[in-house]
């Protein structure tokens, strides 16, 4: 990472611990209404794409919502937020390789535990974000990273352990963007498409071992791939 990239990165972590505040400020609630884009980019003196990055890492911890044509809105976690450290250290092949390696320690079971279950919630979860993450593909819509992670913690909704899907939840709210850059790393949009729609059929279909399979298989391949494209590899 340039050291431009990394001052973007921290003028968005500031400006998205901004938004947080303002939400608690006006005691905003989940589904409220915000400001638009333009106006909160006026509101704390930045380019408005500036903003919409800051916006969209809130997004992927589902602080808010962006929804197209409409506007933004308060999300889900809002209450219960962790944001990245703006100060923490800068992305390495090392830092993603464990992550990844922290996952494929946790997802696989849970994988395996969601086949088991197929909490109906997380079940309709998985196939709604599975058809948004096909047709971000087809639009090369920019939110494919979002929906990707949503998808992984719909996964964890459907064993029906509200414990396991917190920790899954808790993973991708603090590592959002590690979890874009891994997706940036990785390179290959469709083949990762093609391993979510795989661990869903095993997970729909109640097969504990494909589901275990295709979660560590998956999590496995993306691992390789950092490791063999990050310039810095050397694990």
């Amino acid at each position: 990472m340039t050291a431009g990239e990394a001052n973007r990165r921290t003028l968005a972590d500031e400006l998205a611990a901004g938004v947080v505040a303002l939400i608690r400020e006006r005691n905003l609630e989940a589904g409220a209404q915000m400001d638009t884009v333009r106006a909160m980019a006026e509101r704390f003196a930045v380019a408005v794409p500036t903003m919409r990055e800051a916006l969209r890492r809130l997004e992927a911890m589902g602080v808010v919502v962006l929804r197209h044509g409409s506007g933004v809105y308060v999300g889900e976690n809002v209450r219960r937020s962790v944001l990245p450290n703006p100060h923490g250290p800068l992305l390495t092949s090392e830092s993603l390789v464990d992550l990844l390696l922290a996952r494929s320690t946790i997802e696989p079971p849970i994988a395996a535990m969601g086949a088991t279950v197929r909490d109906p919630d997380g079940v309709e979860r998985i196939t709604e974000t599975l058809h948004e993450a096909e047709r971000c593909l087809i639009e090369r819509n920019e939110r494919l990273w979002v929906v990707n992670l949503d998808f992984h913690r719909a996964v964890a909704q459907a064993s029906g352990n509200t414990v396991l899907a917190e920790v899954v939840d808790s993973i991708v709210l603090v590592h959002a963007q590690e979890q874009r850059e891994i997706l940036r790393l990785h390179g290959d949009e469709g083949e990762d498409f093609e391993e979510h729609r795989r661990i869903a059929r095993a997970v729909l279909d109640g097969d504990a071992d494909e589901a275990y399979r295709a979660s560590k298989e998956h999590l496995d391949n993306v691992i390789a791939a950092i490791r063999s494209r990050r310039p810095d590899s050397g694990r």
